[in-house]
């Protein structure tokens, strides 16, 4: 049998010790004072010694209460994460995503029947987002973040690299000269993506444009409607060639020159280091490195054949 006190009286005992109140403690826990309290004394019986000195209207722990505090955050911290696994991926045929947007939008989403005729049992639940995802508090099982890869605790798989280009719509250049160097964009409209807005003065000065301050500027929050934004010709975005292959195939969009800008981030495919992935999860995993291979092997083979 193993020698446990009651859950209540360890939770009440760990929020005491973090806030140094026990009025604090019940606030959290939607209990009354007196409640806590009576939690902790009793667990103070149960163990035979004393976890807190009761000073004025704060509490600090003894000795004996430090050293327990840290193996009780440890055991609770351990039995919240277990719990919210188990409850937000009870089902192993369903894999919650978290993708950055743009990625989602542009690359993901046109693929995804690639990858239902092939797992079909496989239920994707998708969702846009930028923000870095804590794992041990999300029901989210993996995500494609952007970035530089290094996320601590996080198994990283890198999926591309990102190269941003210009492009813009044919229309924006019909009847005016060709943008022949990076000095000839300035006569255009730079369309910014707010999160990205150092790019454009980045990708000129590295062409050799100084006076990058004579541009005429247009910002957007985010990459999808930059590009919506590039094909109503109102002016020349910046965008990795991947984002935007459907618009350049079908010749919505076009590269007025041929300059490119690495951004020194990529996407990547992650989750928390540690977690045993469901068949669904590995399904994904594999699906999604290997079109990314595919796709690398194309771009080489395309640019070897076209040089």
């Amino acid at each position: 049998m193993r020698k446990l006190p009651p859950l209540n009286s360890l939770r009440s005992f760990e929020a005491a010790a973090r806030h140094g109140s026990f009025n604090k403690a019940a606030e959290e826990l939607f209990v009354t004072p007196s409640a806590v309290s009576h939690q902790i004394k009793g667990l103070e019986e149960f163990l035979g010694m004393t976890l807190f000195e009761r000073i004025k209207r704060r509490v600090e722990l003894t000795s004996a209460g430090e050293r327990y505090l840290v193996s009780v955050q440890s055991a609770l911290d351990e039995i919240d994460e277990a719990t919210r696994k188990l409850m937000t991926t009870p089902n192993t045929g369903v894999v919650n995503l978290s993708v950055a947007p743009a990625f989602l939008t542009r690359w993901l989403v046109p693929r995804i029947n690639h990858f239902q005729s092939r797992n079909p049992d496989v239920e994707l639940r998708l969702t846009a987002s930028m923000k870095q995802i804590d794992f041990r508090y999300s029901d989210m099982d993996m995500a494609v973040f952007y970035g530089d890869g290094n996320w601590p605790d996080m198994h990283c798989h890198l999926l591309r690299n990102v190269h941003s280009v210009p492009v813009c719509s044919p229309k924006l250049l019909e009847g005016k000269s060709a943008v022949q160097s990076a000095e000839d964009l300035l006569k255009h409209t730079l369309i910014h993506v707010s999160k990205r807005d150092k790019e454009w003065q980045s990708l000129l000065r590295q062409n050799g444009v100084k006076r990058t301050d004579q541009a005429h500027n247009m910002t957007f929050s985010s990459t999808s409607l930059a590009l919506g934004a590039a094909m109503e010709g109102l002016g020349i975005a910046l965008a990795d060639r991947g984002l935007a292959e459907r618009e350049l195939e079908y010749g919505q969009l076009i590269c007025p020159l041929d300059i490119s800008l690495d951004t020194h981030k990529s996407f990547y495919l992650v989750y928390q280091k540690g977690r045993a992935l469901t068949e669904s999860m590995q399904a994904f995993r594999e699906w999604i490195l290997e079109e990314m291979q595919t796709e690398q092997r194309n771009l080489n083979g395309g640019e070897s054949s076209t040089g």
